[in-house]
C-alpha cells in the first residue's frame, strides 16, 4: 500500500551483504587509486543495487544542486568528502547541508575560495550562494553578493582542509539582504535560509524533480510552506510529497524526460539486471551526464536537452545492445508467457499506450522467430525505445 511503500523509501533500510561487500571494495579500489572513473562506477552501483533508491535520487538532485566538477577539483578524495557529506544529509537537513556544503573542500576550490582577499573580494562563492544554493535569480541585488562576498573573505583552505583566515577576513559592516551588521560567512548562510524565497527554490526543484517541469505557483508555494513547517527537514517533506494528490495526479504522469541516469538506472532496476559499470557510465556521459563532472556551477539542466537526434539514437543503441546481451551488461530472466506484453509494458512505462501499439507489440511477440526468451528480449528492446519509455 501507499503508506507502507513511501515509508519505505523515507526510512533508511539495511542493505544485503552481497552489496555491502561489493560495494565496499569499489569504493576503497576507487579511493586507493584517486581514479575518478571508479568512482564514478562505484556511484553508479550503488544506484542500481541499493534497497535504498530514494536516498540515491536525492544525493544525485543535491550533487547537481551544489553542482562541483573534478575537472577543476582534480581529486578523487575531494569529490568523495563531498558526496559522503551530501549521503549524510540526502533525506535530512537541508541546513546541515548548506552549512557542510559551505566550509567543503571541493566546493572552496571549486569556487576560488583563496581568492576571497579582504582587499580584493572575490564573488564567486558568494555568488552562487545566493543564485544557485539558496534563493534563485530575482530574489537578491548584485549589491548583497558584492556584500555577500566581504563575508566569506578569509573562508580559505590550508594543509587542504577549511581555514579561516582572520587576516584575510573584512570585519566591517555589511547590508545584506536587508540586513546590516559586522557578518561573517556563517551569517550570510543564515539570513538565506530566513528568506521566503528559499523554501520556494527548493521546492520547485522537487517539484520538477518528482512531480513535473512545470510547477505552477500555487503548487510551488504550498510545498514551500511544507518546507518551511519542517524546518527544511527533507524526509517528511519528501513523505508528504509522495503521497500527494499533485503527485498522483494523471497530469503529472509521463511529464519528465528521463534523464541519463534515470534512463541507465531505471532500466537495470526494472529488468533486474547486472551493468557493465564502466561502460555504463560512459554511455550516460556520451548522453550528456558525466557523474562527478557537470558542465558548469548550474549543473545539468536536463529537460528537453537530454534529447536530441544523437541522444535518441545512442538510447535506442542502449536498448539493442543490453537486450542483446552486448556492451552494457545483462538482463535479468524474462517473463516469457503470454502475458509478458502487458507485463512489461506496465512495468516500464510511465503511461498507458494506445490499443494499437499494445497490439502490434503483442503480435510480434507471438510471432518473432528465435525462442520464446529471444522473441521476450526483442520485445523489450522494442519498448525501451518507444518514445513513451523515455518519459517518467
Amino acid at each position: 500500500g501507499l503508506e507502507a511503500t513511501v515509508d519505505r523509501l523515507v526510512t533508511p533500510q539495511g542493505e544485503s551483504e552481497d552489496f555491502d561487500a561489493t560495494e565496499k571494495l569499489l569504493h576503497r579500489s576507487a579511493l586507493r587509486s584517486g581514479n575518478i572513473d571508479s568512482l564514478k562506477n562505484w556511484w553508479l552501483y550503488r544506484m542500481i543495487h541499493t534497497a535504498n533508491p530514494l536516498a540515491e535520487k536525492m544525493a544525485l538532485l543535491w550533487h547537481n544542486h551544489f553542482a562541483t566538477s573534478n575537472a577543476k577539483v582534480r581529486s578523487a578524495e575531494k569529490m568523495d568528502t563531498q558526496h559522503q557529506l551530501i549521503r549524510r544529509h540526502a533525506l535530512g537537513d537541508f541546513r546541515e547541508l548548506f552549512r557542510g556544503m559551505a566550509r567543503d573542500v571541493a566546493m572552496l576550490v571549486w569556487l576560488d575560495g583563496n581568492a576571497n582577499r579582504k582587499r580584493h573580494p572575490n564573488e564567486n562563492f558568494a555568488r552562487e550562494v545566493l543564485e544557485l544554493f539558496s534563493l534563485g535569480v530575482g530574489n537578491y541585488t548584485e549589491q548583497d553578493i558584492k556584500e555577500a562576498a566581504r563575508a566569506f573573505t578569509g573562508w580559505h583552505l590550508r594543509n587542504e582542509e577549511f581555514w579561516f583566515n582572520t587576516i584575510q577576513h573584512d570585519p566591517g559592516s555589511k547590508t545584506v539582504l536587508g540586513k546590516s551588521g559586522r557578518f561573517k560567512g556563517n551569517d550570510i548562510l543564515e539570513l538565506c535560509l530566513a528568506q521566503e524565497a528559499c523554501p520556494r527554490f527548493l521546492a520547485k526543484k522537487l517539484l520538477v524533480a518528482f512531480v513535473r517541469p512545470d510547477p505552477s505557483p500555487a503548487l510551488i508555494q504550498a510545498l514551500a510552506g511544507r518546507i518551511r513547517a519542517h524546518d527544511f527537514a527533507m524526509a517528511p517533506v519528501l513523505r508528504e510529497l509522495l503521497s500527494s494528490q499533485a503527485f498522483f495526479a494523471p497530469g503529472a504522469r509521463g511529464t519528465i524526460i528521463k534523464s541519463p541516469v534515470d534512463l541507465v538506472v531505471g532500466t537495470f532496476r526494472s529488468l533486474e539486471g547486472r551493468a557493465n559499470l564502466a561502460n555504463c557510465v560512459q554511455l550516460m556521459s556520451d548522453l550528456g551526464q558525466n557523474l562527478f563532472e557537470p558542465p558548469t556551477v548550474k549543473g545539468w539542466e536536463g529537460g528537453r536537452l537530454w534529447i536530441n537526434s544523437a541522444t535518441m539514437l545512442q538510447r535506442a543503441n542502449f536498448a539493442s545492445e543490453l537486450c542483446g546481451g552486448k556492451r552494457f551488461g545483462a538482463l535479468g530472466t524474462p517473463h516469457t508467457g503470454r502475458e509478458a506484453t502487458d507485463h512489461y509494458l506496465a512495468l516500464l512505462l510511465a503511461t498507458e499506450v494506445s490499443k494499437e501499439s499494445r497490439r502490434e507489440l503483442a503480435t510480434y511477440h507471438r510471432k518473432a522467430k528465435g525462442s520464446a526468451t529471444e522473441r521476450t528480449r526483442g520485445l523489450v528492446q522494442l519498448i525501451l525505445t518507444m518514445p513513451d519509455y523515455q518519459l517518467i
